[in-house]
């Protein structure tokens, strides 16, 4: 039988299908499954003043931070994609989403909200370029240059996936579908014998053909410029910045799918994708391997769907 389980986390809803006998003890498995996302926030929350991340946040110039294991290993990971899309993605950026009010503090939807000047970007951007976090993988220890602001909110959400579908099967449950604010991955079969069937994520008001996938043993994130942005003299910000620029993408991109066996990866790359554009960003999924889907505005007000080989060829598997 199918058991569901739901909540909220990381200001977003989580939930859970899994496939369990009858007679399976499953009373733990809510609490549980909060628990684990209690501790990723613990640890990784930027809007969390007391967490790992925060505390890291607020260090003085120069001060190396022993980071939990697991914040260790997400902040490498998220490195990782920043140094191979050559700084499309980068989580040491948060200053400058703060700046641009999608941050913790100085929100974009407050009534004295102002965007920020060129000199703010600057100074921010020169800071970012000057002063690089180090890690050291002996200690698990994390180097704050000075004013540094971790951002994780473009992995931690794809990692919690991760954690959830690894927590389930500590407790004895390989199969089921994991989600957390849209991004997914699913594991086994469903009690007829079929694989978890997801429907990748569609543009709003895009009349596109839907793309039905087999999450078995694999991971979906998106990222789309639809989902959180606001609009002021006419114009509209994204709450994707280029770390490159400073400034809020303004490219062709409506959205970017990636599909990975790790949810962490696909949420991470999803982003990077976003940030370099259709073409440029189509290029480098292709050098990575990466299954992606793109989905481009067109001046006509339309769409088109650009599909990575990789993805094109699991589709026709």
């Amino acid at each position: 039988m199918i058991r569901d389980y739901a909540g909220r986390s990381m200001g977003t809803s989580w939930s859970v299908r899994l496939v369990a006998a009858a007679d399976a003890v499953c009373d733990h498995l809510q609490d549980g499954l909060q628990q684990q996302l209690d501790t990723i926030v613990a640890e990784m929350s930027h809007w969390e003043a007391e967490s790992d991340l925060g505390r890291f946040n607020r260090a003085y110039a120069g001060n190396w931070q022993v980071l939990p294991p697991a914040f260790f290993d997400v902040l490498s990971y998220a490195m990782e994609v920043a140094r191979a899309s050559g700084g499309a993605y980068d989580p040491c950026a948060g200053s400058l989403v703060n700046l641009w009010g999608f941050g913790p503090y100085g929100r974009f939807d407050q009534p004295d909200f102002v965007p920020p000047s060129a000199d703010e970007i600057a100074i921010a951007r020169a800071q970012l370029a000057a002063r690089p976090v180090q890690l050291q993988r002996e200690g698990r220890r994390a180097l704050q240059p000075g004013g540094v602001q971790l951002d994780l909110s473009a992995v931690a959400k794809g990692y919690s996936v991760d954690r959830l579908s690894y927590y389930l099967k500590t407790q004895g449950f390989e199969h089921h579908l994991v989600e957390v604010g849209g991004e997914l991955r699913g594991a086994g079969v469903k009690p007829d014998g079929q694989p978890w069937w997801v429907m990748l994520e569609q543009v709003t008001g895009a009349e596109m053909d839907e793309l039905v996938l087999a999450l078995h043993g694999l991971s979906v994130a998106t990222s789309g410029d639809y989902r959180r942005y606001f609009e002021m003299h006419g114009q509209r910000y994204s709450h994707t910045i280029d770390p490159r620029s400073g400034m809020p993408i303004a490219n062709d991109l409506a959205s970017v799918t990636v599909v990975h066996p790790q949810c962490m990866a696909a949420d991470a790359w999803s982003t990077a994708l976003t940030v370099l554009g259709s073409r440029d960003g189509l290029q480098l999924a292709e050098q990575q391997g990466l299954a992606a889907r793109f989905v481009v505005r067109q001046p006509d007000g339309g769409f088109t769907e650009h599909l990575s080989s990789h993805l094109r060829s699991m589709l026709d598997e």
